[in-house]
């Protein structure tokens, strides 16, 4: 074998062992905790208690949800349709009012609709929509999340539109408000993250 062929081959293989190193590398760095508890904050949390404590097991589940909608590319809302959706969400607010439930019910179709306009996955699809959004924005998805499930609550069930049944809606509202922002106002623009001060009815 001459020496050229040789050094080909030696060439090669470090190439070959260098990428494979990458790729290992690479792999960590999606699924390995740190980045994934940064990434995810209260969600990473939350993926944990679910699962008895058992970090691997999360750290898995939340892999999974940036392998799915990891390179999901949000669709800009122009100022037209921005404004229409902040005109629904006062009108939600001002609706609270008078029938609580009926306003989260409202606030919880108005979400997944926004979402679907911003590129996420239809709303019909409620956990493949909710597991995109908390790729995306974590810190403020289980706002969503609570109004989804209070939204579901029967009028018969125990929780009631008096006492700590309004509480739970009003704070389920003000969390799903923060979602809200985050989808209507891309970083920058105006409007982004206010207050819950600013929920009428509270």
């Amino acid at each position: 074998m001459s020496t050229g062929m040789i050094v080909l081959i030696v060439v090669v293989a470090v190439v070959v062992v260098c990428a494979a190193t990458a790729l290992i590398l690479r792999g960590r760095g999606r699924r390995g905790g740190p980045g994934l508890k940064r990434r995810f904050g209260p969600e990473y949390e939350r993926a944990v208690a679910l699962h008895d404590g058992d970090t691997k097991a999360a750290e898995r589940e939340l892999a999974e949800r940036v392998e799915r909608h990891g390179e999901l590319r949000e669709r800009p809302l122009d100022a037209a349709g921005r404004e229409q959706y902040e005109a629904r969400w006062t009108a939600v607010q001002e609706h609270f009012v008078d029938s609580p439930r009926q306003a989260v019910a409202e606030a919880d179709r108005l979400l997944a609709e926004l979402a679907v306009a911003r590129g996420y996955p239809d709303g019909g699809h409620y956990e493949d929509q909710l597991s995109a959004l908390s790729v995306h924005h974590a810190d403020h998805v289980d706002g969503y999340r609570q109004v989804h499930r209070v939204a579901r609550v029967g009028a018969g069930d125990a929780l009631t539109e008096t006492g700590s049944g309004t509480e739970e809606m009003r704070a389920a509202l003000i969390g799903a408000r923060a979602l809200f922002d985050d989808l209507a106002h891309a970083a920058g623009q105006p409007g982004r993250h206010r207050a819950a001060s600013a929920f009428k009815g509270s």
